[in-house]
């Protein structure tokens, strides 16, 4: 059976290591290890080449069919990339224009119905009436009693959310929750199969649109980022290129991402800026044009639907064409002191509900949605700002108060403290409601209720400035305005308002900047906005907080290593795991090495010396070992007493070459010849592991410095790194133990935001208010007495 091939001459892998790729599937909840899945693709790209030169010349030097045929292969296989981010890109399009208009549908059934038509949102029934919806004839509330709509508003609120969380929790537990943090640990390289399933997909397309019309405050955006992802999974898992290579996979999933926010605010640029600076800690610029391209196709899609016959990508795109003033920049100031102060108050308050929900409510999700958002409808009704969906408030806060952008008399000076009250009301009930809201067991996302909260915060202070412009106009703060009747414009407030809490509670500027930019089309408010974002990201940086994303990631114990590197000064020797699990080069048999894996469940073994000194030799994964031994049984009768060796010889290296390859267990082995050293191994029975034993692992000093070592796991991506001391074996650290020490070294620093003092705070709370009803009620036998 041997043969020699120039395949194998040059390292080349075989067809037949095809078989032994598809036992490299990583279990779930494991992480993929970057540096062997680069390496069997770099393995496929060679065996496509070796194909390509063989089919090159016929036997008298002629150009062959199969040399054509392999070229046209070889070029469209160039353009299947595209190909794909463009399927993806189309297909997230489509979904998140469907979602659009079922939202909007949804939303308005709580207030009425349309009598031309019941699947005519509010907008479309009173299309072409002036006037607004007071002189629209078809469209009808459901009571004309203001108890009656109340109630009916509250009921379906209930009833929307009822059926969002039953869905969830009976058919795809994953579709719950943001699914932004999850997606960052994904393209990390931790696997949570199914998160990205068929599913899950389906289910939260369906229940997203449910839980936003519910008033739940929690948004779309996040989620849009998970369904969007999910979309890329799916399309991509139909071509072969993808559903065989986890990097390959990464890519679309990156491009996937930056399509679902380019969707979500009708962003492409941003969303290419928020894959980089939130989602993926390695970004090539291949994978940059490729986001770009896909997040383009997307939103290209959904403008071709468009979903709200207005043109514009999303409810709350607006355009300014009036110009600020310098004077204007203290209260900018004071609009990014509001969010890097909102955005630390929501994370460390939701975290400890989330420990609580953890704690209490785990066994109890749907009661606790259906809980959420009755009691949001009930304290939402009463507040013009909360009682509509929060992106259709946001379009109003936005407004110009020229032309259309009255709304309720948001605009009159007749009325401006009492919408000032109003607007501060409805500020403090959304902080309330989306801290204990975000986390619950639906789709909920952060970003729009955090934009509702920074717009409803601005306009009020837009509205306060205006009010002083009026009451003072001769002061010299506002000389500038007696050259311009309408100095200031409320609604640009309420737009660095959105800005600044966004930013304050996913701690990024530079997307944030771009999407504002993007939602505008103003480059005068480019200035205004970098203001803001900067003084939001310095109170931030003082409070000490971080993303609501990374905190979730934390919270949940994901491997995940943080792009912001800090000083530990301790070596890896502190870290690293001292007592190992394992094997020896040779003076092992079958039976030692099957009790072993029964024994343990680590995913890879260390292979050292039989001598005194445990030489480091080389290390091969458990998937390896059991592939070995099937092999190896199906092949010939062997025993539990059958030797084992794990070192090689001159004689089969003679027979099996692999020049210029560095690493990676059976890299440019012949998949025959592997099983020809399974069948005639040596004179004596001796079933030989070497061509599975990576030979050179990534290996540190144990005095390295652990930042060091951080770096290469972010970097270069290895499952696992062996700490070497001058030749022999001294420990070895995974991405685990370093996040077990990290978190080990952050909790000794004590928090002001403890567990213990919040649990406090809510028992003074409730025997505050128990004692408050008790005193009601005896107030009230006391009247009955009477």
């Amino acid at each position: 059976m041997s043969r020699e091939s120039t395949a194998e001459q040059h390292g080349i892998p075989d067809e037949g290591e095809e078989e032994f790729e598809l036992i490299r599937n990583y279990e779930d909840f494991t992480t993929i290890d970057w540096i062997q899945d680069s390496i069997i693709e770099r393995n496929r790209r060679l065996r496509n080449a070796q194909k390509v030169h063989a089919a090159r010349r016929g036997p008298r030097g002629e150009l062959t069919v199969a040399w054509v045929w392999s070229h046209l292969w070889k070029i469209l296989n160039s353009a299947q990339s595209w190909i794909v981010v463009s399927l993806v890109g189309m297909c997230i399009g489509v979904n998140a224009a469907i979602i659009s208009i079922i939202t909007a549908w949804l939303s308005d059934l709580k207030l009425g119905y349309c009598s031309d038509g019941w699947w005519l949102n509010r907008q479309f029934c009173c299309w072409e009436i002036e006037g607004g919806d007071d002189a629209c004839d078809s469209w009808h509330a459901w009571s004309t009693a203001a108890p009656g709509r109340w109630a009916i508003y509250v009921l379906f609120a209930a009833s929307f959310s009822f059926v969002a969380a039953h869905l969830v929790r009976s058919l795809a537990k994953y579709a719950a929750g943001s699914g932004i943090s999850e997606i960052k640990c994904i393209l990390a390289g931790f696997i949570m199969k199914g998160y990205l399933g068929f599913w899950t997909f389906v289910l939260k397309s369906m229940t997203l649109p449910l839980v936003i019309a519910s008033g739940l405050s929690v948004g779309k955006e996040g989620p849009s980022v998970h369904v969007a992802c999910c979309i890329g999974n799916l399309v991509a898992s139909l071509f072969k290129r993808y559903s065989r290579s986890q990097g390959k996979m990464r890519e679309i999933l990156t491009a996937s991402s930056a399509a679902g926010v380019a969707v979500a605010f009708g962003s492409p640029i941003g969303g290419v800026l928020f894959s980089i600076e939130e989602m993926s800690n390695t970004f090539s610029i291949k994978t940059m044009w490729r986001s770009f391209f896909c997040a383009l196709m997307a939103t290209v899609t959904l403008s071709a639907m468009n979903p709200f016959r207005s043109g514009k990508l999303v409810l709350f795109q607006v355009t300014y064409d009036r110009d600020w003033h310098f004077f204007e920049i203290i209260f900018f100031i004071i609009l990014g002191i509001f969010g890097g102060l909102y955005g630390a108050f929501v994370v460390k308050f939701n975290l400890q509900f989330a420990a609580f929900r953890r704690k209490h409510l785990a066994n109890y999700p749907v009661a606790e949605a259906v809980t959420l958002a009755t009691i949001t409808a009930m304290v939402g009704w009463v507040n013009r700002f909360t009682r509509i969906d929060m992106t259709e408030s946001m379009s109003i806060l936005f407004r110009e108060c020229q032309g259309h952008g009255d709304y309720d008399n948001i605009c009159q000076t007749s009325v401006q403290w009492p919408m000032v009250n109003s607007l501060f009301l409805a500020t403090i009930l959304r902080i309330g409601l989306v801290v204990v809201s975000y986390g619950c067991k639906v789709p909920a996302g952060i970003f729009v209720p955090s934009m509702a909260i920074g717009a409803t915060f601005g306009r009020m202070v837009g509205i306060i400035v205006k009010a002083m412009y009026r009451a003072y106009p001769e002061s010299s703060m506002f000389a500038v305005c007696q050259l311009d009747t309408q100095c200031i414009t409320p609604g640009t407030y309420a737009f660095l308002g959105a800005a600044a809490a966004l930013s304050g509670i996913m701690r990024l500027t530079v997307t944030v900047v771009v999407i504002m930019f993007e939602l505008t089309g103003a480059l005068t408010y480019i200035l205004p906005t970098m203001i803001v974002l900067l003084v939001t990201k310095a109170v931030g940086d003082f409070l000490g907080t971080n993303g609501i994303a990374d905190e979730m990631i934390r919270f949940n114990g994901f491997p995940f290593l943080e792009k912001d590197d800090q000083a530990y000064n301790v070596p890896v020797s502190r870290v690293m795991r001292r007592e190992l699990h394992t094997l020896p080069a040779s003076g092992i048999c079958v039976r030692d090495i099957e009790e072993r894996l029964a024994s343990t469940n680590v995913k890879g073994f260390p292979i050292t010396s039989p001598d005194a000194r445990h030489s480091l030799v080389g290390y091969i994964e458990r998937s390896e070992l059991l592939y070995v031994l099937d092999k190896a049984r199906k092949v010939r009768n062997i025993s539990p007493e059958t030797p084992c060796s794990f070192a090689s010889n001159e004689e089969d290296q003679r027979r099996v070459e692999y020049p210029g390859i560095a690493t990676g267990p059976a890299v440019g082995i012949d998949e025959d010849i592997s099983m020809e050293i399974i069948e005639t191994s040596a004179t004596p029975d001796v079933l030989k592991f070497w061509p599975w034993v990576n030979q050179t692992p990534l290996t540190v000093s144990p005095q390295l410095p652990l930042e060091i070592v951080m770096q290469l796991f972010k970097r270069m991506g290895p499952r696992v790194i062996l700490v070497e001391d001058h030749g022999a074996l001294a420990g070895l650290v995974t991405l685990k133990d370093v996040l077990r020490f990290t978190l080990t070294e952050q909790s000794e620093v004590e928090s002001p935001w403890n567990q213990r003092q919040f649990e406090g705070i809510v028992e003074e709370v409730w025997t505050w208010t128990s004692y408050q009803f008790d005193k009601a009620i005896s107030w009230c036998r006391r009247l009955v007495g009477r």
